[in-house]
């Protein structure tokens, strides 16, 4: 794909950019720089290829999933202005 200048003015206008006409001109050379990268990486064969979440083979240290803390809701909610069935009442904002 290769962007001409009316591409990159329009561009500019959906983002709500001001370009010159001289930084058009530079934007459109590098933005077509960027799709001919984008370009290449498409035509490389990913066949067989895994997908990963990270790019370096990483192995998270984990803890135990234990409960550290004492269960104090009934103590905060003794401090709220409104509570019913273990929920916090809050005002209503939007209507």
């Amino acid at each position: 794909m290769v962007l001409s200048l009316d591409d990159v003015r329009r561009i500019a206008r959906l983002a709500r950019l001001e370009v010159t006409e001289a930084e058009a001109e530079a934007v459109r050379r590098d933005l077509n720089g960027i799709l001919g990268l984008v370009g290449e990486l498409q035509a490389a064969d990913t066949a067989g290829v895994e997908p990963m979440s990270h790019a370096r083979d990483l192995t998270l240290r984990l803890r135990a999933d234990e409960v550290t803390e004492t269960d104090r809701h009934e103590a905060f909610q003794a401090l709220a202005p409104q509570v019913e069935a273990d929920l916090y009442l809050v005002p209503r904002i939007v209507e």
